[in-house]
């Protein structure tokens, strides 16, 4: 209740901010008539349906736009703008949050199209451990390369581990502990939204509890937030959900799981236990939240099947481990024990996204591939083919490992976003998950349309005014006066997600224009090119939300 207060004591700051702005000149008052010449507003959307983030049923008003913010929310003439869209028959909306991008690269992408073609309009990057370290450089670039889209982000625990003593398996010394603390810390004041690990990949996977703690409550400090893929999604999924809330409620920070699932067949169906968990966090009162992507396949690298004792110190040592006879032995038995217990039979399950060293393997599965080029199709001959391919330099996968049931009952819950856990895509390479080019229209389409699980006004504030509260991105997430001009307007009977995993390079469709801070990157359904985006930065806080 603390974190919400705070975040709406933030929103009535900005409205106050407006108001005085229009009293002292700056603004015109909302729907005064002014004696200046030429309009008052940049833009207008006129008679649109206003789903303005908050939850609240829709309501049908004008939106104008001035200075690339929110000017009046109201009857608004035509007469007023220097520029009018029509809305009528559509929804307008804030521009949705992706709390969980992969987008270190966006700087070489900046136009970020797959994005801002499904309505998002502000990213969330540093996820599950990886980031850039120096954070201030990261954000400071996007004066250097304006962007398409809002950023934030967070410090990765295993990029902060990696820059301080490699992939070492081992525990920091008190000097290194340190070192690590300072980039934190560092990271922080340079403008993270909070702390992200990633315990399933290395080197994070060799840090104990108490290592991440200490670098949480550096954190906790700035009023940053803990975001995390857990240290496991599958077998011991309740243990590692119980280690999240732990951290949380010991360095005293929120918690934000990352795309939260149950990834082990054996499990399908336990999603009321794990979120039981989060629930009963919460009412001791921990600020926990959650994010999902609305698919039943993950996406992550070929390296996560094997052992963690494999990767150690990188591929060229696991390399000249797996050379040796007795080693890869030894490994291959554990990734078959490790399918087994997961409740699978083959490796048909793992498909292949980008395998540079073979592109001719993308598109197919393990199972498929181990087939084709060794005429076998056991599972031991499809273990060999993944220690191959590891030793080519690895791949990108797709993983089809969840149930449609705990997808659902996840998208129910009220502290659950919605996020891609893509990265910005190139247009025809590779066959990368469909998540990262109609996963908010997915939503939109199947979940609140079709199936009418969530409601619209809820799925939207899902991707809007939760993730604001969430990583305390004070003036997006809501249509109100004084908020930046982060906008969609969408057909809700048209929007729908094309992209699908066989052929996942196709744009959503039903978005008509999106808005960033009041500059149409998308136009009458066309990316316009322009880069209206800016960097986020978090500005400090008391942490006492997260207790």
């Amino acid at each position: 209740m603390k974190r919400f207060s705070a975040h709406a004591a933030a929103l009535a700051a900005s409205a106050l901010a407006a108001a005085l702005a229009a009293a002292s000149g700056a603004l015109p008052p909302a729907g005064a008539r002014t004696q200046q010449a030429g309009p008052a507003y940049d833009l207008v959307i006129r008679d649109a349906r206003v789903v303005d983030g908050s939850g609240n049923p829709w309501f049908r008003a004008d939106v104008a736009i001035s200075g690339g913010r929110i000017a009046r929310v109201g009857r608004v003439a035509a007469s007023e703008a220097r520029r009018v869209i029509d809305a009528r028959g559509q929804v307008l909306a804030p521009g949705f949050i992706d709390v969980h991008a992969h987008a270190e690269d966006i700087y070489e992408q900046p136009d970020a199209e797959n994005f801002v073609r499904m309505g998002v309009t502000t990213l969330v990057t540093g996820n599950c451990g990886g980031s850039a370290v120096d954070v201030g450089r990261f954000l400071g670039r996007a004066k250097e390369t304006p962007l398409a889209v809002n950023l934030a982000t967070l410090v990765g625990h295993n990029s902060v581990r990696r820059e301080v003593f490699g992939l070492a398996n081992r525990a920091p010394s008190a000097e290194e502990l340190e070192r690590m603390k300072g980039l934190v810390e560092q990271a922080m004041k340079d403008g993270a939204v909070g702390l992200s690990t990633g315990l399933i990949y290395v080197p994070g996977t060799y840090a104990k509890t108490d290592e991440v703690l200490e670098l949480a409550r550096v954190a906790a400090r700035h009023g940053g937030v803990y975001a995390t893929h857990m240290r496991n999604e599958g077998l011991k999924v309740a243990d590692a959900i119980r280690e999240s809330i732990e951290i949380g409620e010991r360095a005293g920070l929120p918690v934000q799981i990352s795309h939260f699932k149950v990834s082990a067949k054996k499990l399908w169906g336990q999603s009321e236990m794990t979120l039981g968990l989060v629930r009963e966090a919460r009412r001791r009162g921990l600020a926990v939240t959650v994010d999902q992507y609305a698919y039943t396949a993950s996406s992550t690298s070929l390296d996560s099947r094997l052992p963690d004792w494999v990767l150690e110190g990188g591929r060229e040592e696991g390399k000249k481990r797996l050379a040796d006879p007795e080693q890869r032995r030894r490994a291959a038995r554990e990734m078959k024990e490790g399918l087994k217990r997961g409740g699978n039979k083959d490796f048909s399950y793992a498909v292949v996204a980008s395998h540079r060293a073979k592109p001719e393997y993308n598109g197919k599965s393990i199972a498929e591939i181990t087939r084709a080029a060794r005429g076998k199709k056991d599972v031991d001959s499809q273990v060999e083919q993944i220690l191959e391919m590891y030793e080519a330099g690895g791949a990108q996968m797709v993983y089809h490992s969840m149930g449609e049931e705990d997808v659902r009952r996840i998208m129910r819950e009220p502290f659950t976003m919605v996020a891609s856990d893509s990265g910005v895509r190139r247009f025809g390479e590779g066959v990368p998950h469909p998540r990262g080019y109609g996963n908010n229209a997915r939503v939109l389409g199947m979940y609140v349309r079709d199936l009418k699980l969530v409601t619209l006004e809820d799925a939207v504030r899902k991707m809007t005014s939760l993730p604001a509260q969430t990583f305390s991105l004070r003036d997006r997430g809501l249509v109100r006066e004084g908020m930046a001009a982060d906008l969609v307007i969408f057909d809700e009977a048209l929007v729908s997600d094309p992209s699908t995993f066989e052929k996942p390079h196709q744009y959503a469709a039903g978005f008509s224009y999106v808005l960033v801070n009041g500059e149409p990157v998308v136009e009458a359904g066309r990316a316009t090119g322009a880069r209206a985006g800016r960097a986020l930065r978090h500005a400090a806080e008391p942490a006492a939300a997260g207790r």
